[in-house]
This record gives structure tokens, sequence and C-alpha cells, in this order.
């Protein structure tokens, strides 16, 4: 499932390609057709994102609501015949967006946006996020932080990839209660994030090593540009910091990736 920088990349993306524009909008699917509808010939207003929902408004308090899942795809480019499964077309006489594969696709009201944002926790990537909120859930619950971070009603945006390598860098148990972690180790989690999140929407990827460890890590995967992570997926190959094999692990579903001995805690069982 893209994690919360790719649906603030894919805003920006849509406000560069339509702002100042009335795009058609249809469904060449047929399963949005009314909705499109609605949208079609509506001036296009501003895209943004709030964690893993992408919101977008149009004249009239006309608002579509997007949530990718984990097939979702939404592409934007030069104007093709449609192919696939496209769920919703924007275009112009230029430019077409494309929406496939989505969990949600709805024409929603601003009010209904604005409940939608209210359920979520704070996303890292905006500039009115508050991490009291998130941390005031936090402190209280006994699931574990890497089970925590990763509910979208505590803290928005973040998905498998960024939670194991902000625990990772954070040197956090991923086991461990909410309620036995620090305000300062919770501080130094959303500044991190609030550091590492920014990155991946500038660049479309995810990188987290420090410059010290890129050494090991371009000796362990020669040529490779991509992906230069400390723990997710990694499993059985050793730690670029300590040499221990990254373990693994499933967490609500999701498989969480660790270092026992750089996150010393709690053991898998």
């Amino acid at each position: 499932m893209p994690e919360g920088h790719t649906l603030h990349r894919l805003a920006r993306t849509l406000n560069r390609a339509f702002t100042g524009t009335s795009p058609q909008a249809s469904s060449p699917q047929g399963r949005f057709t009314e909705g499109a509808a609605e949208l079609d010939g509506a001036a296009y207003g501003e895209a943004y994102a709030h964690g893993k929902h992408l919101f977008v408004a149009f004249a009239d308090d006309r608002w579509l609501h997007v949530h990718l899942g984990l097939i979702g795809k939404l592409t934007v480019g030069t104007v093709r015949p449609p192919y696939g499964a496209v769920r919703l077309r924007l275009a112009t006489d230029e430019t077409a967006g494309d929406l496939r594969g989505p969990i949600v696709c709805a024409l929603r009201t601003g009010d209904e946006i604005a409940a939608q944002i209210a359920q979520l926790g704070p996303d890292p990537l905006r500039a009115d996020a508050d991490p009291d909120l998130a941390w005031a859930r936090i402190h209280r619950s006994r699931r574990s932080i890497a089970a925590l971070l990763m509910d979208q009603e505590i803290l928005s945006g973040v998905g498998n990839v960024y939670r194991a390598e902000a625990l990772f860098r954070a040197r956090v148990d991923p086991f461990r209660p909410g309620t036995d972690l620090g305000r300062d180790t919770w501080d130094a989690l959303w500044t991190d994030l609030v550091e590492l999140m920014p990155l991946g929407v500038s660049t479309g990827r995810i990188d987290t090593l420090e410059p010290e460890d890129l050494e090991a890590h371009q000796s362990a995967n020669p040529g490779r540009r991509r992906g230069r992570v400390y723990a997710y997926r990694r499993t059985g190959r050793p730690c670029y910091v300590c040499g221990s094999p990254i373990r693994t692990q499933v967490v609500d579903g999701r498989n969480l990736f660790w270092c026992a001995e750089c996150q010393p805690g709690r053991r898998a069982h």
C-alpha cells in the first residue's frame, strides 16, 4: 500500500496538471459514472493529502476522495485512449489523469471531508500536524509501538517501510508498549519522520541510511541506488550497523522488520 509521501507527491502532480482548468471527467470503466458526471467541466481547485487519503476540491463544494488501497494507481500523462479498468479520468486537451483500482473513489462535500480528516491522526507531512494528538493516544495504550505507528487513527501516512525504518533509526524496541514509551523517545520518532518523509515526496522513494552507513549498503548491494534502508525486507541479512541478522515477525497483519541487537528488548515468539 502506498505510504503517505506517495499521496502528497500525487497531489502535487495533480495540481501542476490541472490548476486553472475545468477538466473533463469520465469513467471509462463505468463504476463511477454518476460521480464523474458531477465533476465533468467543474473548475479544479486544489488537491491535497492527509496520510493515505487524497482529497481534490472542485467548484461548488464538490470534492473527490481517493484512497488507493493495496493495488490502486493514479497516473498523469499525455492524453491517450484509456486502457485497463480506469475508474476515473480527468482530462484537458493535453493531459489525462487516470485512476485505477482504488478502494475509495467517492464524491464528497466539504463537511464530509472535514469529518473524514477528524478521524485521522496527525500527518508528519502536514504543516498543521500536532504530534501531541498522537502522543495522547500512544502513551495510554498497551499495544506495541510497532502497531501504534501503523494505526491511521493515531498517526497518518506511516506505513510498513517508514515504521521499520523510524524505529530502527531511533533504536526503539518495536514491541515496547506505548505506555512504556518516553515522551523524549516519541519526540525523536516524530522529528525523524518529519525530516524523512519530505525526502520521499521530493524523490519518490524511501531512503533512510545515514551517510556513514552507505558504504556497508553499497558493498552488499553494488550498483543499487533505490531502497537504501536499514531493516525493511532485509530478513536474515546482516545489519549495516552491528552485523546481526535482521529479523521479521507479523504484527497486526503486516511483516515487521528489526534488528534485535540495535533495538534490544522483547524477542520474537
